[in-house]
């Protein structure tokens, strides 16, 4: 039987806030993806909530439009979810937050950063370079945003194909095990991989649902390569998750 106030928004409730909010976003947050509609039972289930409790949480939910019922008799998520997912795309659309990101890397570091996303399909696979902050030093990488580059050399397409949903079956056994290391430790770092001379380091972005969005790179000439710079790297990459 579900526990009322086990929920993680009752675990951590907001500081000055309303337990009853608290518990009714936990509805919210008890759908995940894939689930196209929860039954009250899934619901309370999920959320620890007494059956009795979510259905008064779920009327309000429903006036407001954030959950809807089904002729099934299950709930899914209202329209007024969507409008505001609309609302936070547009505030927060690409062209506002990967180059904001890219500069706060490159002034942290004093390197080039950009972000990767792959196109195409087979022997059409190319990885784009879709944004592109330059080093303020005068020797450096030169890579601008809208270049194509190799899907299979470099940092950025090592960690793309590491995590894409369907690794290449074609790979070679070193290739297929570079994948699974990068995918362990979460980031790539090599030096001259695609180009002599040149280092990069590369962490994946993903959707909010998890899937691979891009890899953000930072890249420098080979003698100004430190392994310190991964852990900029790699949070700058986790602050781009769910938001690409």
């Amino acid at each position: 039987m579900p526990r009322q106030a086990t929920t993680a928004t009752d675990s951590h409730p907001a500081h000055g806030g309303a337990a009853a909010v608290d518990r009714a976003l936990s509805l919210l947050g008890a759908f995940k993806a894939g689930d196209v509609a929860l039954s009250l039972a899934e619901l309370a289930q999920r959320t620890g909530l007494y059956k009795s409790t979510a259905l008064r949480l779920i009327a309000s939910l429903e006036h407001a439009r954030l959950l809807q019922r089904l002729e099934t008799g299950g709930y899914a998520l209202g329209s007024e979810v969507a409008r505001l997912s609309a609302l936070y795309n547009a505030a927060f659309s690409l062209d506002r937050v990967v180059p904001q990101v890219l500069r706060e890397l490159v002034a942290l570091t004093g390197e080039s950063a950009a972000f990767h996303v792959l196109r195409g399909q087979g022997k059409d696979r190319v990885r784009l370079c879709q944004y592109r902050v330059d080093s303020p030093h005068p020797v450096r990488d030169h890579i601008r945003a809208g270049d194509v580059l190799p899907a299979d050399r470099g940092t950025g397409a090592r960690v793309l194909m590491a995590f894409e949903a369907q690794p290449n079956k074609h790979a070679s056994a070193k290739d297929k095990a570079l994948y699974a290391h990068i995918r362990a430790q979460g980031w790539h770092a090599a030096v001259g991989d695609r180009l002599a001379e040149v280092a990069g380091i590369s962490a994946p972005v993903f959707h909010a649902d998890g899937r691979i969005a891009a890899a953000l790179t930072l890249s420098m000439p080979a003698h100004r390569y430190q392994e310190s710079l991964v852990l900029q790297v790699v949070q700058a990459a986790k602050g781009l998750n769910g938001r690409v």
